[in-house]
């Protein structure tokens, strides 16, 4: 029995699992150290001043009695895909046990230079009491990178990994292995095998599964939204394929019914792999699909050939996918060449066919390749019969900042939008964030490593993307800076009246940005403070001579925020909430980064049209120079 349940471009997926946090059913019984609340405090600074409010949603870990117990779910792994939000207190060791015996480590790294392996999201070391001093912790792997974010802030760990195997007498036949470790959405480790079971496991034997096991003795750790996909070894498999090859130029796969193929041939990948076809051709592929368990499965096709950017008027190929003799999957060629489905699917052998066609060649997708994913029931994402091709040897090229400022003119995507117009800067401490020099937009912040610079400078250059190499923060993208008639006024989405009078360099090696805004000159600065533990953004607002009273307005201002009316007002946050913490700072967006404003100063926090929150500051230069600064905390 097969049902295709929709079909669109964008890739599906199949649901995770979650363990429920309404209470610690899914939990074996554990120490009082571990409680289910509804919010967590804990203070920058200040280790040991945590609180937490009644609710539920979040797992807790309170070490501080007599209790110092770990955590046990009830669910086994083997192969496990996982997936959680975590927060550190400031000074706090906490770890996550695959199996409860191989660790990725939960720490405080803020602010950590140079990440070793007892830093958060390294996988820990292995312990031998039997060895020298100073080398009795072996084999433990530091994060490619430290892109920890600071103490009571959420923080995301993904986490893909494959258990160790066994033969049938239970002998050990292939180590357990961290396929993936990505923390905050950075990769800080890929194909790491691990020898044996980490420090402080909770126990020392191997196994083919085992419980996952959250560390209570160390220090206080908060844990929300955990969510797993868990995997049998038993693959899905495409085998038995055979390629009919057509030439000529087609409107539809259906014009291959009237065609001889001009060669047939057995293919073990899946490409348009016959001899002298490179654009103009057509192909009919089959094989025989293996389901290793009935359920809904994830399928998602890519003809290479067909780029994301094409011409809908005039597509240069198109394709189809047939299971037992019924179509899942179509891609017209109109919009990209990808499809996704989600289909019904039952245990064994189903006949597949694979029709497609390319009538002409792009420079910039040069490939006849064509990837089929798979994921399902107790199996793992996995692309069926892929080409593995050598690359052109290509090093990244990357912009690192070290001593003093870094600067990067180039593109960049900002939710999913190209901005061209663009400068990215780097500071030393690791902290960098990019800005729209057309519109005057703060776009985004991040933490780690500067820039990767390889498709804008390598060959043509093609994207000219400059792409950050740290865990990002992207802003709203609306201007920083605008007029309002009154502190409820609607904030624009652009500001007409902005014009880009460029940037000085200060003696530090920083960017001043300088535009006019309206009949006020506006000067703009950013500066890492405290070592790179947080970003001051600095405005001076000049009226100049003539400038608009309030109430005034530019002739013939028209277009929305064009508008001088008003005073100015500074933009500081926007996000789904804004909560002002008792130590002062306020928290953004479910406590994804903090701002610092300045003592006593005290903000407009509004609700908008879309039910967001925004945090205002008002300008007021009357006659003399206004100035608006506060800090970024992640």
């Amino acid at each position: 029995m097969l049902c295709a349940l929709g079909a669109s471009a964008q890739q599906n997926q199949i649901p995770y699992a979650t363990i429920s946090l309404q209470n610690l059913n899914d939990f074996k019984p554990t120490g009082s150290n571990w409680k289910i609340v509804g919010d967590v405090f804990y203070d920058l600074t200040k280790p040991g001043k945590g609180t937490t409010k009644s609710g539920t949603g979040i797992l807790v870990n309170d070490p501080s009695g007599k209790s110092k117990d770990h955590l046990f779910t009830k669910m086994e792994h083997g192969d496990l895909d996982l997936e959680l939000d975590f927060m550190m207190e400031k000074g706090s060791n906490s770890g996550v046990y695959l199996q409860s015996r191989y660790e990725v480590q939960l720490f405080d790294s803020w602010g950590a230079s140079v990440p070793k392996a007892s830093d958060c999201g390294a996988i820990y070391e292995r312990w031998d009491d039997s060895r020298p001093e100073g080398r009795k912790g072996y084999e433990g792997h530091p994060p490619a990178q430290n892109v920890s974010k600071a103490p009571g802030l959420w923080q995301h760990l993904s986490i893909m990994f494959k258990a160790p195997r066994f033969n049938e007498k239970g002998e050990k036949t292939a180590n357990a292995r961290f396929l993936k470790v990505i923390l905050n959405g950075v990769t800080v480790q890929e194909n790491v095998e691990v020898l044996g079971p980490t420090r402080s496991a909770a126990f020392q034997d191997e196994k083919p599964t085992g419980s996952l096991m959250i560390q209570g003795d160390h220090g206080p750790v908060a844990i929300r939204n955990i969510r797993y996909k868990s995997y049998g070894i038993e693959p899905v498999t495409l085998t038995n394929m055979k390629l009919s090859a057509y030439e000529g130029k087609f409107a539809s796969v259906n014009d291959f019914g009237s065609l001889t193929p001009t060669r047939e041939m057995d293919i073990t990948m899946l490409a348009h792999s016959a001899p002298g076809s490179r654009d103009k051709f057509g192909g009919k592929i089959t094989g025989l699909l293996h389901i290793p368990r009935s359920g809904q499965y994830s399928l998602n096709l890519n003809l290479n050939w067909i780029p994301a950017e094409t011409n809908p008027a005039n597509p240069n190929g198109a394709g189809e996918l047939m299971i037992d003799n019924k179509p899942v999957l179509s891609i017209s060629g109109k919009s990209g060449g990808t499809a996704s489905a989600m289909v019904q699917l039952e245990a064994g052998d189903h006949p597949v066919v694979l029709a497609y066609y390319k009538n002409f060649g792009l420079w910039y997708a040069r490939r006849n390749d064509i990837v089929l994913g798979v994921e399902g029931p107790g199996v793992q994402y996995t692309t069926l019969n892929q080409v593995i091709r050598v690359e052109e040897p290509v090093g990244e090229i990357a912009l690192q900042a070290k001593d003093e400022p870094v600067m990067q003119r180039g593109f960049v995507n900002h939710h999913g939008q190209k901005h061209t117009h663009t400068i990215s800067v780097g500071e030393p401490g690791h902290v960098n964030y990019s800005v729209d020099l057309r519109k005057g937009e703060f776009l985004q912040i991040w933490r780690g490593n500067f820039l990767e610079t390889t498709p804008m400078w390598y060959g043509r250059g093609e994207t000219q993307l400059s792409v950050p190499l740290g865990s990002v923060i992207e802003l709203s993208g609306k201007p920083s800076l605008t007029y309002l008639a009154d502190q409820n006024a609607a904030w624009p989405d652009s500001n007409a009246t902005y014009m880009n009078m460029g940037y000085d360099v200060d003696s530090n090696g920083r960017p001043i940005f300088k535009y006019t805004l309206g009949a006020s000159q506006v000067r703009e600065s950013f500066a890492a403070e405290e070592e790179g533990h947080k970003l001051s953004h600095s405005f001076t607002v000049t009226p100049s001579s003539g400038a608009s009273t309030p109430g005034a307005s530019t002739p013939g201002a028209s277009t929305p925020g064009a508008s001088t009316r008003g005073e100015v007002w500074c933009r500081v946050a926007e996000g789904n909430d804004i909560t002002e913490l008792p130590n002062g700072l306020y928290a953004i967006n479910d406590k994804q980064y903090f701002i610092e404003l300045p003592a006593k100063q005290k903000p407009v926090i509004r609700t908008t049209a879309q039910k967001t929150k925004e945090m205002l500051l008002p300008v007021k230069p009357a006659t003399a120079a206004g100035t608006i600064t506060y800090s970024i905390i992640w």
